[in-house]
């Protein structure tokens, strides 16, 4: 299986919300003809009405691929819909939090090959990560295909066990609203410090922006692009004192916070 597969055998979205709407402007932009591809979405957006898909039609009779975009609580709406594709050649790919692997071969069939992945709003601007794992009816080809459906949106790691799930979700799923909140922190403090509102927070959208960007690009890994920037007795040493307090600086703060969304993920996943 490969993406010529997808064009020939066609590829059913169900689900084109904002994640949906990113992974399809990623199949389109990376050579994918709109007619391989089965829009299922009870509202689609003007965007998605204009790209040349098939919306809300009869479906192939056997897609190389069904990928599952609906929110988690839809799926039990949703998902009998796809039945009739499970237990045979059609690969499901669900990027539905917290659902877990076994709700989805309940639903489709225990012979049906599935992929649950845990993607990031990011996304939305090409660079998301998302993280997958199969069952015990995928192979190499099928993971193999879904990273390359995915990696229209960003990077993708492969997890060892369905368990780890819970942890990606803590840390890439529901990080991004972490760093949103240091922004708006950060610029907070800078307004506390004398500058305009509006300043503050440019410079601080562009600092966590930069750095993350830098963090990814350069060779050296974050410890020693931290240390690169801290002079001896500097500002940024000033600084790094309260940050990397082991009581109350970030050590302790983003413990218990991935720890908590890693907890509710369990919760969540239990029903």
């Amino acid at each position: 299986m490969d993406m010529s597969d997808v064009a020939a055998r066609g590829l059913v979205l169900l689900g084109c919300g904002k994640m949906g709407s990113a992974m399809l402007a990623g199949w389109l932009k990376g050579g994918l003809p709109a007619t391989s591809v089965w829009v299922l979405d009870p509202a689609p957006s003007d965007w998605v009405k204009a790209q040349g898909v098939h919306i809300n039609a009869e479906l192939p009779k056997d897609p190389a691929i069904a990928l599952v975009a609906v929110k988690p609580q839809m799926m039990g709406n949703a998902l009998p819909a796809m039945a009739a594709l499970g237990n045979g050649a059609t690969l499901f790919v669900s990027v539905a939090a917290g659902t877990p692997i076994a709700a989805l071969e309940a639903a489709l069939g225990d012979q049906t090959p599935v992929i649950r992945a845990m993607p990031n709003t990011p996304a939305a601007v090409g660079r998301g990560i998302t993280a997958l794992i199969g069952n015990s009816n995928t192979h190499e080809a099928h993971i193999a295909l879904a990273e390359a459906l995915l990696q229209a949106v960003g990077q993708t790691v492969r997890l060892e066990y369905e368990s780890q799930m819970d942890a990606v979700t803590a840390l890439s799923g529901s990080g991004p609203a972490y760093v949103f909140h240091l922004i708006e922190t950060l610029a907070a403090a800078g307004q506390a410090q004398g500058l305009p509102a509006e300043m503050a927070m440019k410079l601080a959208k562009a600092t966590v922006g930069g750095a993350g960007q830098l963090a990814e690009e350069a060779e050296d890994d974050p410890a020693q692009l931290r240390v690169n920037v801290t002079s001896p007795n500097g500002t940024t040493q000033a600084a790094l004192e309260v940050l990397m307090d082991a009581e109350t600086g970030f050590p302790a703060v983003l413990q218990r916070a991935v720890k908590a969304a890693a907890d509710r993920s369990k919760e969540l996943g239990r029903g």
